[in-house]
């Protein structure tokens, strides 16, 4: 999706810190991190949201998850919170899936 912010920095057309890329997700910092580590796991190919996952594009999350997994343990973190926003009313501000992980402090719930 060409006026995509998210599909724009997994391109490197928008410069990003960048924690993990593999052929299929890219990992980077939030710009305005809600905790003391906190970074977002994409997926490269465009899918707006939780809501438009289906048995085509489903594997995607696996591996998402998986990398969520791998890279949490390779920055030392042995608890942290995964977060999908699903849209405007639920906070999400960029429309391309995403998870946010956040780590490094305690957590309240509920989450706000």
């Amino acid at each position: 999706m060409s006026d995509c912010l998210f599909c724009k920095i997994a391109a490197g057309q928008i410069p990003s810190n960048k924690v993990y890329e593999d052929e299929t997700v890219y990992a980077f910092y939030d710009i305005d991190p809600q905790a003391p580590t906190h970074f977002l796991v994409i997926p490269k190919a465009h899918i707006a949201s939780v809501a438009e996952i289906n048995p085509e594009n489903a594997t995607v999350v696996a591996h998402i998850f998986a990398v969520i997994s791998k890279v949490t343990k390779d920055l030392g973190l042995e608890s942290y919170r995964v977060v999908s926003n699903i849209g405007e009313q639920a906070g999400q501000s960029v429309p391309h899936l995403h998870f946010h992980v956040l780590g490094g402090r305690d957590m309240t719930w509920p989450p706000g």
